[in-house]
């Protein structure tokens, strides 16, 4: 039985690709060191004033360089691999290495878990510093779609449908391709936890969309994780992806997402049906990033946690860390 079947050139418009596709590559380019074609992983550090209680006032990001290989001009993002470099974490020494427990005898995480606690000891308090491990979805089968009819075709025609009688790519659920794209991060996470000693989320945050919430499972799932922080992920409205006319980008409702992952919590005020999503209608890039900075105040103003996961989407990711 053929998922996909043949593409009717009458279907075929001239009309130019939707913005999101478009412009979302272009800016990942200089922040995410991932390959679009896989499961990625970005990893930020980011530091905020008016920690807390912070009423009405802004709160400003920004991202703490010569930590990550992913903020290095010279990382070459076509061919970089977070599951080669140990997450991209640089390997070097901090100021604190003589102060932490098996000094430069402890791992390259240790010690920056040991730099990071002092730098957030030692900071103002309108300032805090918050690591980040954010990670894309695994294929989609709208991301199958779009490869199997084309990007134009798929813009113009097929992304509004909801499927095309075999495969369903509204609210897309991972491919088994997805998921085997996931479950190496998994074992990956594992082996980090043993021989690194890697400091793992003390929160999960999930995009509300299908392919996201499986992805974070299929992550973080059946690791041995602290007692007092384990994998019960919040689901964000504010964290999904760029919001279009694709059917792809509209959530299913909230009974449905809360029975298929039962143990996932919501936050508060998260309605059962999407208000968002309107049929060919879609938010900017401005809008977006709103809506980004929206969601990362909401974190840092109610999360104390300096750990944070956040699985959501490469154009989502982008708009993080285009308001840094």
């Amino acid at each position: 039985m053929k998922l996909f079947p043949p593409f009717s050139p009458t279907h075929l418009c001239l009309s130019s690709p939707h913005p999101r596709f478009s412009e979302s590559l272009i800016m990942l380019v200089p922040f995410v060191a991932i390959c679009f074609a896989v499961l990625g992983l970005v990893v930020s550090i980011a530091a905020h004033d008016n920690v807390y209680n912070y009423g009405n006032g802004y709160l400003n990001y920004t991202v703490v360089p010569g930590l990550f290989l992913q903020d290095d001009p010279s990382t070459n993002v076509s061919t970089f691999n977070f599951m080669t470099t140990n997450f991209g974490l640089i390997n070097r020494t901090y100021p604190t290495d003589d102060t932490c427990k098996g000094g430069r005898q402890a791992t390259q995480w240790e010690r920056f878990a040991h730099y990071v606690a002092s730098l957030n000891r030692e900071a103002p308090k309108n300032v805090e510093y918050k690591l980040f491990y954010m990670g894309r979805h695994g294929e989609g089968w709208h991301n199958a779609a779009e490869s199997y009819y084309g990007t134009p075709a798929w813009n113009c025609y097929w992304s509004e449908k909801d499927g095309n009688g075999t495969v369903v790519w509204a609210d897309a659920h991972l491919t088994a391709n997805g998921i085997s794209q996931a479950l190496p991060v998994n074992a990956f996470w594992a082996t980090l936890i043993v021989n690194q000693k890697i400091p793992t989320p003390e929160s999960y945050y999930t995009s509300p969309l299908m392919r996201c919430l499986a992805t974070a499972n299929l992550t973080f799932g059946g690791l041995n994780l602290p007692q007092e922080h384990p994998f019960i992920p919040e689901v964000k409205e504010y964290f999904r992806e760029g919001i279009s006319g694709h059917t792809c980008d509209r959530r299913s409702n909230k009974t449905y997402i809360h029975n298929t992952f039962p143990t996932y919590t919501f936050e508060k005020g998260f309605a059962e049906f999407d208000h968002l999503w309107e049929a060919l209608h879609g938010e900017t890039n401005v809008d977006q990033d709103i809506r980004s900075k929206k969601v990362l105040d909401d974190v840092f103003g109610s999360d104390r946690s300096t750990y944070i996961s956040i699985t959501s989407h490469s154009g989502e990711i982008a708009s993080i860390l285009r308001g840094e």
